[in-house]
């Protein structure tokens, strides 16, 4: 971190302190999430960084009156230490991507002035689930300190505050939802009676864009526009920045049944007891933010809040024992119906992925192809010899975030491309063990005739996410990086084929990638796969691939990918990516349900870096098959000849 925004952070964490001494608290919380807990969070939100100076995607920060300290995994030590040089923040290596209750609460107590012992932590409400809300009370209570969600220090320290985004919402056609929000809000509504309930109030991004066949661009990467969704018995209301909704879907909307209100109104009306007496709410504590859940809390309340201290509706925790009391609680926990709903795709859907990897298979191989014929050994001569012409420059100082550029224009030439998916992981060499590294101007590195580069990378076009990873040997290899790469290969390739019981879930299948490199004890700490959205989020879950236990079982219809890894600090990294589709397996031979994997993505596997001794008969006859599959499916697409000869090349079987 440079002198100034050193000096620029301090300065904000002297002005947070005097706010707590203000605010009787003895420290503030700072998690990475926004109202609407999603993974990306748009800049009006980026508390944690404004005040940290440190803008990994998972961390979280505390400042209490005499310490300042940030957590974050180990995607992000080595950024967050040199983003956070010469500021008052230590940075506390952990396991997880957000540092538990316990965690917090044991260094806060360690961090305070004896003076502060049975003092008052602070954070805000709107930004953090109503579950990790519970767990930092019990947390907090064990060290004899408290919790405030009713504040919140950025309305008035934070000068030039970016604004909520503005961006028009626009129409999904029904060409590629494959449902109509009107049925999708009836099978929401079901759900919910199901669960006893006869409201919900949606607050995931995601799932409101899905939901209503909406899409915007007021999230980094992903389709989606910032509001609430309240679903009534008979009725719903967006709660939305007026300026987004263009009068054509002002009449989407109405004819949809869906009345809109000024987003920042939802407070006002979930604090309305009289409007909600009767209506029971089915809310999701993991992906509700606290301020929403103690506002549905007070609603049977509110008419009898005299009887109570002014700090009662603070803190969670109290109001939850209240609703515990002979009065019903308007609430009803339990998973939002529309997270399972939105990851098993429909026909339509399933078209739309489809096309889109065909596109984006399109743009990889041209990628590929290009890369393939840059000069890179003559990038340090041309670096030295000052009198090198500005042509050969350009052509041959290659750098991972030229890797970037080329890519995303490559795709941005296809059909009904939006966006990235997510931002572009391009690392060469040692880079490439960073597992989601991001090349910046100061990290910045040529690519040279040897090595590996690991490239992870997907698009949003209007049909269709895409994610894939490739890595890829641009010369001579050592006998570890080649072992690694094969490994790698190895595990994808298992689980890829793998045929299993309808119910199975992803857990109980991870070892199947792991097995190969576990037997050489080598290991990998992300997990080995993740849903991906419909022209939506690229991570989409419950059900995943992964070694800690995950209970959402796998049906027909999700997608998920397969993404095992091997990380070697200083020397390499190795990953290959495919996007799935889950889909029955109908053999007459096998009784019961059981379901296969389809891949999804279409792009060749670099085959240079493999040590085929280590590979088995069916292993090579999987990738065999599909280096065929994806040469019949984009060969037909590729109008460049030398494109087309090097696909063919690229996909010859072993």
């Amino acid at each position: 971190m440079d002198t100034n925004r050193s000096t620029i952070i301090t300065a904000r964490v002297e002005a947070l302190r005097a706010w707590l001494r203000d605010a009787g608290l003895s420290a503030f919380i700072f998690p990475s999430t926004d109202p609407h807990v999603g993974e990306y969070v748009p800049d009006h939100w980026k508390a944690r960084e404004w005040i940290s100076g440190f803008n990994g995607s998972a961390g979280t920060a505390v400042v209490t009156l005499t310490s300042a300290a940030l957590w974050t995994d180990s995607r992000y030590w080595l950024a967050a230490e040199e983003q956070t040089a010469g500021t008052l923040f230590e940075v506390i290596r952990c396991k997880r991507n957000v540092a538990t209750a316990e965690e917090l609460a044991a260094w806060i107590s360690l961090n305070s002035k004896p003076s502060t012992l049975n003092s008052t932590v602070g954070i805000d409400g709107w930004c953090v689930p109503q579950s990790y809300v519970e767990s930092l009370y019990t947390a907090l209570d064990a060290h004899n300190m408290m919790l405030r969600t009713d504040l919140e220090p950025c309305g008035e320290l934070w000068n030039e505050r970016p604004t909520l985004p503005s961006s028009p919402i626009e129409i999904h056609p029904l060409k590629y939802a494959g449902e109509t929000a009107q049925s999708k809000m009836q099978r929401i509504r079901e759900a919910v009676r199901e669960r006893g309930a006869n409201a919900t109030v949606i607050t995931q991004l995601d799932d409101i864009a899905w939901t209503l066949n909406l899409r915007g661009s007021d999230v980094h990467c992903t389709p989606v526009f910032v509001s609430y969704l309240l679903l009534f018995p008979d009725e719903a209301v967006l709660y939305v920045n007026p300026q987004k909704v263009t009068p054509e879907v002002q009449r989407y909307l109405a004819d949809i049944g869906v009345h809109t209100a000024p987003y920042d109104s939802i407070a006002d009306t979930l604090g309305q007891s009289r409007e909600l007496r009767g209506l029971r709410f089915l809310i999701d504590p993991d992906t509700t933010n606290s301020a929403i859940y103690d506002l549905l809390s007070m609603a049977d309340t509110l008419e009898n809040r005299s009887m109570f201290p002014d700090d009662f509706y603070a803190n969670s925790m109290l109001i939850a024992r209240a609703n515990a009391a002979p009065m019903a609680s308007p609430i009803i926990e339990g998973q939002c119906p529309v997270a399972q709903m939105k990851t098993l795709k429909n026909e339509a859907e399933i078209a739309g992925l489809r096309n889109a990897m065909l596109k984006d298979g399109v743009a990889m191989v041209k990628f590929l192809r290009w890369l393939s014929t840059c000069q890179l050994s003559t990038i340090r001569s041309a670096r030295r010899d000052a009198s090198s012409s500005e042509a050969s420059l350009k052509n041959c100082q290659l750098t991972e975030l030229g890797v970037d550029a080329k890519l995303t224009a490559l795709r941005a030439e296809q059909e009904g491309f939006r966006d990235i998916s997510f931002d572009t992981i391009a690392g060469y060499g040692a880079h490439a063990a960073i597992v989601h590294y991001e090349a910046t101007p100061e990290t910045d590195i040529p690519l040279e005739p040897h090595g590996l580069l690991l490239l992870d990378s997907g698009a949003q076009y209007v049909d269709g996410t895409t994610d894939i990873t490739r890595t890829i040997a641009l010369g001579p290899l050592t006998d570890e990086e080649r072992r690694d790469y094969t490994l790698v290969l190895k595990g994808h390739i298992r689980l890829a084929m793998a045929v299993f019981p309808e119910g199975t879930s992803g857990t109980q299948l991870d070892v199947l990638a792991r097995y190969a490199m576990w037997q050489e004890h080598k290991n990998y700490g992300h997990g080995t796969g993740h849903g991906v959205g419909s022209f939506l989020s690229v991570h989409e879950g419950p059900h995943q691939f992964r070694m800690n236990w995950m209970p959402a079982p796998l049906r027909a219809g999700m997608t998920i990918t397969i993404e095992p890894g091997i990380y070697i600090a200083g020397s390499h990294g190795c990953r290959t990516e495919n996007t799935m589709l889950i889909y029955p397996d109908t053999d007459p031979v096998r009784e019961g349900s059981w379901l296969c994997l389809e891949p999804l993505t279409l792009c060749p596997i670099d085959m240079t870096p493999i040590v085929q001794e280590m590979m088995t008969a069916d292993e090579i006859a999987y990738l065999n098959k599909y280096h065929a599959r994806v040469r019949e499916a984009l060969l037909p697409l590729l109008d460049d000849e030398e494109d087309r000869q090097w696909l063919i090349a690229a996909t010859v079987p072993l």
